[in-house]
């Protein structure tokens, strides 16, 4: 994988990754940003949330369940448990230098 990550002006920055798409990047206007895209905190936590969907979407697709919906709330360190300890490679790397704690809820419709 790899990722390039260019300054546009102020505090605005935009990553071109890998397979060619492109993502921005603002800092609040108190740090110099003009508040225009996420923070480059909160896309980590957003790539660690959809990491974690993937996961559980594809584990059960995979066991033959029918999936009819997949909902992930993170606060910075939420996760589920078999993709946080053992799929989720953004969860993995996190875990190394933060602690992580998870919960999750099955809901039978």
């Amino acid at each position: 994988m790899e990722c390039t990550v260019r300054w546009h002006e102020g505090m605005s920055f935009v990553a071109e990754t890998g397979s060619g798409h492109l993502v921005c990047m603002d800092g609040a206007p108190e740090a110099g940003g003009r508040n225009l895209a996420p923070r480059p905190m909160e896309l980590l936590l957003a790539g660690t949330g959809g990491c974690t969907a993937f996961d559980i979407v594809l584990i059960l697709k995979r066991g033959r369940h029918e999936v009819s919906g997949c909902e992930v709330k993170l606060q910075a360190e939420r996760a589920v448990k078999l993709s946080a300890e053992k799929y989720c490679s953004a969860s993995l790397m996190l875990g190394k230098t933060a602690a992580i704690s998870h919960s999750f809820e099955v809901v039978e419709i």
